[in-house]
Formats: structure tokens, C-alpha cells, sequence
């Protein structure tokens, strides 16, 4: 309540009837104006310290977890990689000449392996290292098979899988070579090695972890 409230609740004719003088009027109208604003002054801030220091609990929803989806983190299988055509080499790219650079990769990397190779080396331990290596970009030769028109085919390896090599000729034939009962020759800096195929049934991934018992020779 302003103080213009407060003067219209006095009766103009106050003075005359209670007799009352006019500074005590004016003087009542000051202590009520005071008296009512302070109260609305502590009104407030009590409202407003409440407010401060008041926790105020808002609603809150818990969120719901979204249920993933199990993928499967298995890869493609062999009939589905048939159908993207995943190893297929385009006619195109059958040509021997563009293996080469390949080749020259390979026999660093034999190199590498097995310490500086020589026709001096230790034969087992450099047949050890060569069954788990990587045979991708080698050169190997047929020299025994139980079919004979494998027999004498070379050309540089392109894909291994584990039953069959693949090779390119250098007349840019585009070879399957089975593994099984074949015998393979690779050559590296005058250093000749025989490949069993028989013990050769496997991916190359898995022969590098895999421990090779010694046996004797392998009929064919």
C-alpha cells in the first residue's frame, strides 16, 4: 500500500470531528507510510532469502538405454566372397611384367628373413623360416606332381590359398596350381628350395603361427 492509499483511508473531515490538528495528522500519515514500507521491504527480502536458499527438486526422467544391436563379427564366407568376386583378377591385369615390382619386394624380404641368404646357409634353418614366410610375389617352378601337365609351369606367385597357388606366367597365363601333391621349387640368390605341398594346406596367415613337425620325404 503507496502512500496515496494510505491518505484516501483518512476521512477529510477527520480534523473536524475527532478535533485532531493537521501536523498530527501529517504526522500519523508519515509513521503509517514508514511502518507499511517497511514491512513490504522485510516481506520481500524474507521471500527472497527463502527463495535463495531453497532446493528446488526438478523432475527428472531416467533415460532409457538403447539396446544395440549384436553385429556379427564374423567376416564373409567363401561363397559370399565368390560373389563380390573379392580375388578375381580382371584379364587386364593378367600380365607378368606388372608382378614384377612385386618380385623384387619378395626376394628382399627372403633376404631380410633369413639373415643375408647365401648357397652357404644352414639348409634347415632357412627351410624353417621359409615355411611360415610369405610367398606372395616369389617365383615357383612345378617339378613334381602327380598330374603332369602341371609339371614345368613357373610364374610369380599372386594369391595363396589353402589349397591352390595362383601364378602368372611370363606368356601372361593365369595358372591355379593345386597344392596337394605337387612339389614346388623356389630359387633365391642361388639357393634352391623344395616346397611340399602337402604341408602347405594351409592359409598363409595361419602357417606363420602354426609349429611344423620334421618328417620324412612325402610320396606322391
Amino acid at each position: 500500500m503507496d502512500e496515496a492509499d494510505v491518505n484516501a483511508t483518512i476521512p477529510r473531515d477527520l480534523v473536524e470531528v475527532l478535533g485532531v490538528e493537521p501536523q498530527v495528522v501529517s504526522k500519523a500519515r508519515a509513521i503509517t507510510n514508514s511502518f507499511l514500507k517497511s514491512n513490504t521491504d522485510l516481506r520481500e527480502t524474507n521471500a527472497k532469502s527463502l527463495l535463495s536458499h531453497k532446493a528446488l527438486i526438478l523432475e527428472y526422467f531416467r533415460p532409457q538405454k538403447k539396446k544395440l544391436s549384436k553385429k556379427s563379427t564374423k567376416g564373409l564366407n567363401a561363397e559370399q566372397k565368390r560373389e563380390k568376386k573379392l580375388f578375381h583378377v580382371n584379364s587386364e591385369h593378367q600380365r607378368y611384367e606388372l608382378f614384377l615390382p612385386l618380385h623384387l619386394l619378395w626376394k628382399q624380404y627372403i633376404i631380410d628373413l633369413c639373415n643375408g641368404l647365401k648357397p652357404t646357409s644352414n639348409p634347415q634353418s632357412v627351410q624353417q623360416k621359409l615355411l611360415k614366410a610369405d610367398f606372395h610375389g616369389a617365383i615357383i617352378t612345378v617339378v613334381r606332381s602327380k598330374c603332369p601337365s602341371y609339371v614345368g609351369a613357373t610364374g610369380i606367385l599372386i594369391q595363396e590359398f589353402k589349397h591352390v597357388f595362383k601364378i602368372i606366367t611370363k606368356q601372361d597365363k593365369f595358372k591355379v596350381i593345386p597344392k596337394r601333391n605337387s612339389v614346388f621349387q623356389v630359387e633365391i640368390n642361388g639357393f634352391i628350395s623344395c616346397i611340399y605341398g602337402n604341408k602347405f594346406e594351409h592359409r598363409a596367415s595361419e602357417r606363420s603361427a602354426k609349429k611344423f613337425k620334421a618328417s620324412g620325404t612325402i610320396d606322391l
